[in-house]
């Protein structure tokens, strides 16, 4: 048997699949065995390495060579020159976006080196089909230790003192080991253990490429779980838009039953487990865990009141406990390290690390995974490589729609839960949506109220009908017919959704417009009292004006669809305002920058 001297890591999250990933893994195959090197030189298909921006991506080990942007047509020469010749493919090596300078080690990337990588530890390094690799890399380790060595009430006292909070959508971030305490002492013999996949955050994909990445570690941290509170059997609430996801899961399930890790008597003890993949529809209220559980029933996905927590009485009306794909994620760590170990990492009341997937105007995409306490400013300058285009920073959405806007007086605020709700934001499931100077803030908040407005169930009546009127506001300012006392309306309105609302859904609905309203309260009167938008980026409020600089080469009127345009050529050309339909045509046309919007 050939000794392997090379692994090659190819992507295969959805971000790189979609670029062509699969593509470059045939073609790779293809070289390889053209060259006898198939014994010799290994293909990894892995999960998402995180660096979403610069994919596909490929790393050969055991130098650690980086290649981004890989196609297919770049595998020869990867195959001849680094492979056969030992020379790295300058071109495909990533450059730093604010020093243009190449770095051919993964480690020494700026996106990674700040990171610290204990729930991605396995994604994008190994097999996630593979339990053998799994096992490789350390798991099952934590459940083989729990199930042997400790009894349930040992396993919540455990997680107590690992200070770990939730990382859930709700963002309050509720200690989890005092949620498993309190369904481990819920009287009853029948239990469930749930896992809450229910990503529904715009930009969001941090548990997409965590279950597409290591489903195996989702599943360890359920089962561990599942002992602590006296559950035999759990379900895997997963929206079905992430179908790469529900595969690797089930896949994923149906070796650990193969192997004795799942289903009865788990390691020769008399604790048995199973674990059901439920398909959501993609609502956002089910996100909420007393609609996702109405959900998994059949019923109609619609939040109830609480009391009776889910603790007392929640699926089948059996105690359950919830809790999400990160929070489950880290379990299995911590039971290989010990409580002592992990509360090691982040603040004294906010600890371990947490999961970002990087968005908007920001030079790295992707997800980032830090320790509790960084800065916002090292998030987006040091890992995420800064603004795109050099543009100045103006805010950050943390928390999804649910969540708050941090402007950039607040760039120091230390990423922990305390801190971030003090700023007016939220740590939420882990969305962070950069914005600069062209972003409108007040655009901003309509967009994230539209998409909660959609998507409220419908049953309360603050959540239901306000969400409605504060949207209705908020476009009519947007479009230049707001008036004096809007933003009085906006703020009274807002509060009253927050202390009325059945879920969080409701009472996190007006977050955006009230931390707009905190740091950037001049933009809403700019909208109101001026009829400008500051940044020029809402429509009906935009002005387009031909300057002294035009040469009349004619080429904004022959392109102005609506002929709101006129003049005489090598003359100074002008826009009739009451026809422009401001669709930005005659500024994308003219060569001599002679238009300008306002």
């Amino acid at each position: 048997m050939a000794l392997v001297r090379a692994h090659v890591l190819v992507c295969t999250g959805t971000g790189c699949v979609s670029s062509g990933s699969k593509k470059v893994i045939a073609k790779l195959e293809e070289e390889l065995k053209a060259n006898s090197l198939d014994k010799e030189v290994k293909i990894v298909e892995t999960g998402c390495q995180g660096f979403c921006e610069q994919g596909p991506l490929v790393i050969i080990y055991p130098e650690g060579t980086f290649y981004t942007h890989v196609q297919e047509s770049d595998v020869p020469e990867i195959v001849s020159e680094h492979l056969i010749k030992g020379r790295i493919v300058g071109r495909l090596l990533f450059k730093e976006p604010l020093t243009a300078q190449s770095v051919p080690d993964y480690a020494d990337i700026d996106f990674y080196k700040k990171q610290h990588r204990l729930v991605l530890k396995n994604c994008g390094h190994i097999n996630p089909d593979s339990l053998e690799e799994y096992i490789g890399a350390d798991g099952y380790e934590g459940l083989a230790k729990v199930l042997l060595t400790m009894t349930p009430e040992q396993v919540v006292e455990e997680m107590k003192k690992t200070g770990l909070r939730g990382r859930g959508r709700g963002g309050g971030g509720f200690p989890t080991g005092m949620k498993w305490g309190f369904c481990q002492k819920s009287p009853g013999p029948k239990k469930y253990i749930i896992c809450n996949a229910d990503e529904g955050d715009p930009g969001a994909f941090m548990d997409r490429s965590l279950l597409e990445g290591d489903p195996h570690a989702i599943l360890e941290g359920m089962i561990i779980g599942a002992y602590a509170i006296g559950a035999d059997e759990g379900y895997i609430y997963c929206r079905a838009e992430y179908p790469l996801a529900i595969k690797r899961l089930k896949q994923a399930i149906a070796q650990a039953e193969e192997a004795g890790l799942l289903g009865e008597n788990i390691l020769g003890t008399d604790f048995n487990c199973t674990i059901h993949i439920k398909e959501g529809a993609g609502a956002f209220v089910c996100g909420e865990e007393t609609a996702l559980m109405a959900s998994i029933e059949g019923k109609r996905g619609m939040p109830r009141p609480r009391p009776p927590f889910p603790a007392v009485k929640g699926l089948w009306e059996k105690p359950s406990n919830i809790n999400n794909v990160e929070t489950f994620a880290n379990v299995p760590y911590i039971f290989r390290v010990g409580a002592e170990e992990y509360a090691k990492l982040g603040t004294e009341k906010s600890k371990g690390t947490k999961v970002f997937a990087l968005t908007g105007k920001i030079n790295n995409t992707g997800l980032a995974e830090v320790p509790m306490g960084i800065t916002m400013r090292e998030i987006i300058f040091d890992i995420g490589g800064g603004i795109i285009g050099g543009k100045k920073f103006k805010a950050v959405q943390i928390g999804g729609p649910s969540g708050g806007c941090i402007p950039e007086q607040l760039l120091d605020t230390p990423v922990d839960y305390d801190s971030l709700i003090a700023a007016g934001a939220m740590m939420g499931s882990g969305g962070l949506v950069v914005m600069d100077e062209e972003t409108c803030m007040v655009d901003v908040a309509k967009f994230f109220l539209n998409f909660t407005q959609s998507e409220s169930c419908g049953k309360c009546t603050p959540c239901r009908e306000g969400t409605k009127r504060m949207l209705e506001m908020l476009e009519k300012i947007t479009d230049g017919k707001g008036e004096d006392g809007d933003i009085e309306k906006l703020e009274k309105l807002a509060s009253s959704i927050k202390a009325g609302a059945l879920c969080a859904l409701g009472q996190t609905a007006p977050n955006p417009i009230l931390s707009t309203l905190r740091y950037f309260r001049d933009e809403y009167e700019a909208h109101i009292k001026e009829k400008r938008c500051p940044a020029g980026a809402c429509h009906h409020l935009l002005t387009y004006k031909i300057t002294d600089a035009c040469k009349g080469c004619s080429l904004c009127a022959k392109n102005c669809p609506v002929n709101a345009i006129s003049g005489e050529p090598k003359q100074k050309y002008v826009i009739d305002a009451a026809k422009c339909i401001k669709c930005g045509a005659c500024l994308t046309k003219c060569p001599f920058k002679a238009i300008v919007r306002g």
